[in-house]
Parts: C-alpha cells; structure tokens; sequence
C-alpha cells in the first residue's frame, strides 16, 4: 500500500542516547553482555574507542558481523567527539583509520535507534546503514524502510542516497531502482482481511485507503 504522513512531523532523524553507549547493543537479543560502551569524556575509554577504530579499519577487531561493526562505529563516533574532530580521531587510531573511513562510521552511530536495531538484528546491512546515514532527515526513515521492505541491495541503497543528496526527492531516487515509495507487504489474519475486503467494497475504495485510514486513527490516539 502507498501512505502519506499523518501530521507532516516525523521522529527525530538523528541519535537521541548519549554517543558511545550500547543502546541497541545491550539488549539481550542482540549482543547481552558483549556489548561494549566508549565514554568520550574517560580517558581510558577513550584510549579502547581508539584501539577499536583502529583494529575495526585494518578488520581484525573480531568477527565480521553486524554488532561489532554497530561497536566499531560507536567508537569513531566517540573517538571523534573526545578528540574533537575526525582528524584528530584519525591521527588518534592511525592504522588504517583514515578521515573519510571514521566519518562514514560515525555517522551510522548517529542513526536514529529504530533504524539501528534492524542493522543489529542483520535486517539491514551495515555496509547499507552507512548510505542510509549519507541522507538526513526523514529521507533516512524512508530509505531504510524500502531497504527492509524490498530488499534493496547495497549498490542500490548507494544509489539512491546518492541522487537524494543531488536533489532529488526519496520518492523519485527509489523509483530509479524500482520501487515504490510507501509500498508494503502485509499478512492478515483471515477474519481481519475479510473485512477489510468487505469494508472496502461498502465505501467502495481500495483496501489501502482503509487500513490507512485506520493508521491515522492510531497514530493520532498515540
């Protein structure tokens, strides 16, 4: 189904928790006790923030899996904000921790917390995060939710960031891949969609229009 916005104002774009902590890291469901927190103002925390950006660039920090790319990134991002710039965090790590390499990171650690919890359940690449994290605003909402719906691939998730930041609107740049912007796929149970059908007919409307009516609704009582 297509959906418009039910107000115009969506959540914030942006990471709300404090930088370096294991928000989505910590729940038990995705790393329990592995999950590892840098606190840029600590000075020792500082100093493993900096040994991981440091063996995350050179890839021997660990396994390659999600949640320890989701903890390299949280330490550019921390490693940044106590060093004061990505040069600095740069020159802090050495290895193969270049500007460009600890920005990219850094700003997959910014990612709004719904976002990163599919990265750290594997529903999203990381590699994918780090385009999704290229746009802003609620174009990085609506880029990661067509990525989950319609399996988007790396290179097409790239693409699409990349014509959103030259101007074009999310709509059209997934369209270039395409996909629809707002479509979706959903399982009803069957007394649900057998009045839904039978709803739709009686107003005579697609069945899109009603469970988006019923969305408003829900979202406006919340």
């Amino acid at each position: 189904m297509t959906g418009r916005g039910h107000d115009g104002q969506g959540p914030p774009a942006d990471r709300e928790s404090p930088v370096g902590q294991p928000v989505i890291r910590g729940e038990p469901e995705v790393a329990g006790d592995e999950a590892v927190g840098f606190d840029p103002s600590d000075p020792e925390s500082l100093e493993l923030a900096a040994d991981v950006v440091r063996r995350f660039s050179q890839n021997t920090a660990g396994a390659e899996d999600n949640v320890f790319m989701l903890r390299g990134a949280a330490a550019c991002a921390a490693l940044v904000r106590g060093e004061g710039s990505y040069k600095a965090a740069a020159e802090r790590a050495g290895g193969e921790a270049t500007v460009a390499f600890i920005r990219k990171w850094a700003r997959v650690h910014d990612l709004p917390r719904s976002v990163r919890r599919y990265v750290a359940l594997g529903r999203i690449a990381p590699t994918a995060a780090k385009h999704i994290a290229r746009v802003s605003g609620e174009a990085r909402f609506l880029l990661a939710w067509a990525t989950l719906d319609h399996d988007l691939t790396v290179r097409e998730v790239r693409a699409a960031a990349s014509r959103i930041n030259e101007g074009m609107s999310v709509e059209a740049a997934l369209a270039e891949v395409g996909v629809e912007l707002g479509q979706l796929t959903v399982s009803l149970e069957p007394d649900i969609y057998r009045e839904l059908r039978r709803r739709a007919a009686l107003d005579d409307v697609e069945p899109s229009e009603v469970v988006e009516a019923a969305l408003v609704e829900y979202f406006e009582r919340l």
